[in-house]
């Protein structure tokens, strides 16, 4: 079987390039598997993709971000590589931060069902659920009515695909009632290889607050550094340290240069900039807590599943969509009031108080992480890949 993914792949910078890198790894040595192809999005130096070759993946650069043509490149490579299946790897962001080259991006399941290529798209998030003007991209009421209506045109091609795979049960209930899809199935995140699992330091006088992701929409540092004066004040015998690890959303260009100026009297704040991949676990084994700093979100956290994997307890909003997906993939942590930083705090200051509930949380949380490894995931898309191909 020779399998096409469609997905950001590291070096890339784009939005899920490292879960594509985790999920088409663990379709590397498949009995089923002849070849895998990777149609990605080209780099200044595509040579640079070489660093993370893996044997039995051929990596194709051959769209561009935020150009009007990705969907006809794609195209043109998949007439010529003729793949028994089509895995694609989407959020509505994936093509651009242009919403146009978006929009035509997302019509790559609507041309593989008009090539009769067996295709499973993994959406990672719906724009039912999503707060547009939160996460930058309408702020007013006639935007947000419009993308609406494209969004819902948008979905339904993407609902072309054989299989749409969404990582939240409401997100199947959504799509099938509002759509009439009979095509829509609950698909597990999935988890990324576990590392070593190393212990926490007790009762350690240094405590690092980490933040991961892209900033400057509905992910917004200023609530936890704003926290972290707060628990300085609490306790003047420890020492705090904010690390924000990422980089600006594409849509609040120059977010995280603000924030640097206005705390500029604080060395405690450490801006990373964007995490390669081989840097990822240190950023995290470095975090005494992951601190989740959102308004909203936007679909199943990545972030959640790997602050899993290694073994940490999570600061987290009471959002619904999150706490659904805390609570259905078996994961815990210490809640706080969205944008509130002395909720933030406080919640920070129950797991300080009380190690044993730390412990438990970072078990939980990495007994969660290993409750689904992406290579039964992969096995997932297989069976029901063959089901399609013999069909």
């Amino acid at each position: 079987m020779k399998v096409v993914f469609i997905s950001p792949y590291p070096p890339s910078k784009v939005s899920l390039n490292e879960y594509g890198y985790h999920l088409i790894r663990s379709f590397v040595g498949k009995e089923e598997i002849e070849k895998i192809y990777v149609l990605t999005n080209e780099l200044k130096d595509n040579s640079n993709y070489d660093q993370y070759k893996v044997d039995g993946v051929e990596i194709v650069p051959c769209w561009k971000f935020n150009s009007l043509n990705s969907t006809l490149k794609i195209r043109e490579q998949l007439k010529k590589l003729q793949p028994d299946l089509v895995i694609m790897n989407l959020q509505f962001m994936s093509f651009g931060e242009n919403k146009i080259a978006a929009a035509l991006g997302l019509l790559t399941p609507y041309f593989c069902k008009k090539m009769k290529i067996p295709s499973i798209v993994i959406l990672h998030n719906i724009t039912e659920t999503v707060d547009l003007a939160s996460i930058g991209m309408a702020k007013s009421k006639w935007k947000t009515k419009l993308f609406g209506l494209i969004g819902k045109q948008l979905t339904k091609m993407i609902l072309k695909a054989d299989i749409v795979g969404v990582t939240i049960a409401n997100y199947v209930e959504i799509l099938s009632e509002k759509y009439k899809a009979d095509n829509v199935v609950l698909l597990p995140h999935g988890n990324f290889d576990l590392p070593e699992r190393k212990q926490q330091k007790e009762n350690s006088s240094e405590i690092n607050l980490m933040a991961f992701g892209k900033f400057g929409t509905y992910k917004k540092v200023e609530v936890l550094i704003e926290a972290m004066k707060i628990l300085e004040d609490k306790y003047p015998g420890k020492n705090f340290l904010t690390t924000i690890a990422g980089s600006d959303n594409p849509n609040v260009k120059g977010y995280l240069d603000s924030v640097r100026e206005k705390y500029s009297n604080m060395t405690n704040v450490h801006f990373t900039g964007y995490v390669a991949e081989e840097d990822v676990e240190s950023i995290f084994l470095q975090s005494s807590y992951v601190v989740f700093p959102y308004t909203t979100t936007t679909g199943s956290s990545g972030i959640l599943h790997q602050a899993g994997s290694y073994a940490k307890a999570c600061i987290l909003p009471k959002i619904d969509d999150l706490e659904r997906v805390v609570i259905e993939e078996g994961y815990c942590g210490s809640y706080f009031e969205p944008n509130d930083p002395v909720s933030m705090a406080d919640a920070v200051a129950a797991l300080i108080e009380d190690p044993e509930q730390t412990k438990e949380i970072e078990e939980k949380n990495y007994l969660a992480a290993k409750g689904l490894p992406m290579s039964e995931l992969a096995e997932w898309y297989l069976s029901h890949a063959n089901s399609m191909i013999n069909s």
